[in-house]
């Protein structure tokens, strides 16, 4: 493997730069050929051949990936689970909070990727920005998070269809399978099919959440069969607040603070869109438009869906204590549970087949971001060469086929005594999710020290992220702070009636894994950090910028509006 050795060369000084520094042996990334790695362990971005992306996923793809990433079962079903434990308050207060830290790794996220759109994504600016030594980790635990995520997803499926038809008729391995064959010819036939499957699929899903808030208001205003307008009803009895483990304020507190946990891990996947930048047309008007709106698409979606649902189910209700331990079949979900006390009889079904099409979407985009994260990973050395390879379609066939082997894993839950083992594996991956939000934000902060060291001005930027460095140091400091906490409950008698080592380990084992991994690559590759007036802003770039000027010529000759038009622009593309 070639590995992006700083230390064994003898200048990171970005091209542009080093004419001012009069560094004759700076490094400059035209004296090799696209797609080729140089000699003394330095490592470019792959260029043109057979390493090279296609730029297929247009803009209402982008935009539609980005909102279908933060839109699943987490929202439809986890939600539930949320109520049940710490009451409609407090999952209000903390959707809403963590909503807003979402947009401040999301703006982190987009001020780099607009600079720069790499296809090893975030993997590629921490190695760039900050240190190689956290690129090489955070790359490895979000390919680890995807590879565990995506056989998870084809069992959820397999869960969902026994709705319908039971084990007892259907082995859920045949389901499994189907799934399986299903999402990996989309991800095969290249990113401008899965684009398309994968914009559909997130309109559905948008249509779908629209039409459950609808739901949940109507109901709430008494326009269900009973014609019963709870208002605000559970929030004075049951209560706004529901103590968990303890009683008084002390258990009010926890109750909010395990619905922060749950809101955190019901965001996660917000940030995939970061991983598309390598095959986005015009990343740089695309990109920062789709991460500006994620705020008001977060508000939307996520604080009135929890809003509503406070207002129509209460906390203590038995059906929703019961639908708590149903997986992810339909009467999980808390909706399921409102149309139930509301007596309708015929939205179950619709419902299931919804959760459904969120799992099957889930599945078929984490596969996606399975491979070009390990496509990522080899493309900058970190990873076997041969997986940074591409058809001529642009599709990294090999990350593809490796990443594609791990969903096998989801046959292990046709198996009793497997689904122990395996739920450990989704225990432990978890936390990789939240660790990559650490790790956008600790990249972000790192490049805007080197751009003003570099001197280079918020003018100069395509997109600046509306708080800036401080918003990304407060939501560092949230997300550590959940970290540390995701797992409290293990200490208490509160889930378990003791000690439960078993969780505690395989819920905090990916932070050790974590920091074991960037000390044991400074250690073997004895790499230093990357010095802010050493940070390459340049390399690649006019790559980029030949690109895109050469998209917009071809969009200014065809005379096509990619948005859809004034009409779109102006009242559906806010929150398509």
């Amino acid at each position: 493997m070639a590995i992006w050795n700083r230390k064994s060369h003898s200048s990171d000084v970005s091209p542009q730069r080093s004419e001012e520094y009069g560094d004759k042996n700076a490094y400059n990334p035209t004296e090799y050929p696209a797609g080729e790695y140089p000699q003394e362990g330095v490592m470019v971005e792959p260029g043109s051949g057979q390493t090279k992306l296609t730029r297929g996923l247009k803009s209402r793809h982008i935009t539609m990936i980005a909102i279908g990433g933060a839109i699943g079962t987490g929202l439809i079903i986890g939600t539930g689970a949320a109520l049940a434990k710490a009451g409609p308050a407090s999952i209000l207060i903390s959707y809403a909070f963590v909503g807003v830290l979402v947009y401040m790794v999301m703006c982190g996220l987009g001020e780099m990727a607009a600079w720069l759109p790499l296809g090893s994504g975030f993997s590629g600016y921490a190695t760039r920005f900050c240190d190689p030594a956290l690129g090489f980790a955070l790359g490895y635990t979000y390919w680890f998070k995807y590879i565990i995520v995506t056989p998870n997803q084809l069992t959820a499926a397999a869960l969902v269809i026994q709705y319908w038809c039971p084990p007892e008729k259907v082995n859920p391995g045949v389901f499994i399978a189907v799934f399986f064959v299903v999402i990996l010819t989309i991800n095969y036939f290249g990113v401008k099919f899965f684009g398309e499957f994968e914009f559909w699929l997130s309109s559905i899903k948008v249509l779908v959440i629209i039409g459950l808030i609808l739901l949940s208001l109507i109901l709430a205003l008494g326009g269900g069969p009973t014609h019963d307008r709870t208002g605000f009803r559970y929030w004075k009895n049951p209560g706004a607040f529901k103590p968990y483990i303890e009683t008084g304020s002390g258990g009010k507190f926890l109750g909010f603070w395990s619905s922060m946990i749950t809101a955190v891990f019901a965001y996660l996947g917000t940030e995939l869109v970061g991983v598309t930048v390598g095959e986005a047309q015009n990343p740089r008007k695309t990109i920062p438009r789709a991460i500006k709106l994620t705020f008001f698409r977060i508000m939307f979606f996520y604080v009135l869906s929890v809003f509503f649902l406070g207002m129509i189910v209460p906390y203590n209700s038995k059906e929703l204590i019961f639908a708590n331990k149903q997986g992810s079949k339909a009467s999980a979900s808390p909706f399921v549970v409102a149309i139930s006390i509301a007596k309708i009889k015929v939205l179950p079904g619709f419902i299931n087949g919804c959760i459904l099409l969120f799992v099957f979407s889930a599945a078929n985009s984490d596969l996606y971001i399975a491979s070009r994260t390990i496509y990522g990973l080899a493309s900058m050395g970190k990873a076997p060469r041969i997986l940074a390879r591409t058809d001529k379609r642009g599709v990294p066939i090999f990350a593809l086929g490796l990443s594609a082997l791990f969903c096998l894993l989801a046959f292990m839950n046709v198996s009793d005594d497997s689904k122990i083992v395996f739920g450990y594996f989704v225990n432990l991956v978890t936390m990789f999710g939240l660790l990559a939000w650490i790790s956008i934000l600790v990249t972000h902060i790192y490049f805007v020290r080197a751009r003003h060291a570099q001197g280079i001005t918020n003018d100069q930027m395509p997109y600046v992220a509306p708080c800036g460095i401080w918003g990304s140091y407060i939501a560092l400091f949230f997300c550590c702070l959940i970290a540390i906490t995701k797992n409290f409950n293990v200490f208490t008698k509160g889930d378990y009636g003791s000690f439960d080592y078993k969780n505690f380990i395989t819920g905090y084992l990916g932070i050790p894994l974590y920091l074991i991994m960037i000390f044991g690559y400074k250690l073997i590759m004895k790499e230093e950090g990357v010095r802010p007036m050493h940070a390459d802003f340049y390399s690649g770039k006019a790559e980029i910028d030949a690109e895109e000027a050469e998209f917009l010529a071809q969009q200014a000759e065809k005379h096509q509006n990619p948005q859809g038009g004034w009409f779109y622009r102006t009242f559906v593309s806010w929150l398509f």
